[in-house]
């Protein structure tokens, strides 16, 4: 079983019981004491590190000319919950993780929150397993690998049309909801962004937070053309 995850790490571990030790959640270990079972809460401390550092490190490398403040938000990106539970999906890595029955039975496989932390805990456990190689290779082929020119899945175009726009003084940015529509289980939310009154971007999404992203990359591409390319 535990091959196939092997496979999607592109890793084999010698030591297996590391490998259990980083798909173990507290809630198993709570339900089951009398194995004496370790969560991966330690893990998941020590992988938390090495993520930041790898992924740090590329960055610094890849891109000479960015400053430190851009940097930082794009590691932010690459390492937050939602990257890393994206990263847990490509693997399956939820469907291998030793849960208890109410945490199971309530969608801890697929909550994001679970599955990101078993990413930083079998992160942890290669590095233990095969050394620092063994780690960054995981990195560089889950969670580096599609980074589209320094602009990772969840790139915040708001913060970005907001640094531009501040180039000049008295700037206003003002985001509207223009609409609603879908049921409530499925809604989907307009927004247009506003330059000092001027409307400069329009978009949509699941979420308003989505919606007012998805405008402001609008607004970016019209008002800056070519600002984030390289």
């Amino acid at each position: 079983m535990l091959s196939e995850l092997e496979r999607g790490l592109g890793y084999t571990f010698r030591d297996k019981s590391l490998l259990k030790n980083a798909l173990t959640h507290s809630s198993y270990a709570n339900e089951n004491r009398e194995q004496h079972l370790a969560d991966n809460e330690r893990l998941e401390f020590l992988g938390d590190s090495i993520l930041g550092f790898v992924v740090a490190d590329c960055l610094y490398r890849k891109f000479p000319d960015k400053p430190e403040g851009e940097l930082t938000r794009i590691r932010a990106d690459l390492v937050c919950e939602r990257n890393l539970a994206h990263a847990a999906a490509a693997i399956r890595l939820g469907s291998f993780l030793l849960l208890g029955h109410g945490e199971d039975q309530g969608g801890g496989r697929e909550r994001d929150s679970i599955v990101s932390d078993a990413m930083e805990s079998v992160i942890a456990a290669s590095y233990m397993d095969g050394g620092f190689a063994a780690a960054k290779g995981i990195i560089e082929r889950l969670i580096l690998s599609d980074m589209p020119a320094g602009r990772p899945h969840n790139f915040d175009y708001k913060t970005a049309l907001q640094e531009l726009v501040q180039r000049k003084k008295d700037q206003v940015l003002h985001y509207e909801l223009t609409g609603e529509s879908g049921p409530d289980h499925d809604k989907q939310f307009s927004v247009r962004v506003l330059l000092n009154g001027q409307p400069c971007g329009a978009g949509s999404g699941s979420s308003k937070k989505r919606a007012e992203q998805a405008a402001a990359e609008a607004a970016i591409e019209t008002l800056f053309p070519g600002a984030l390319d390289g």
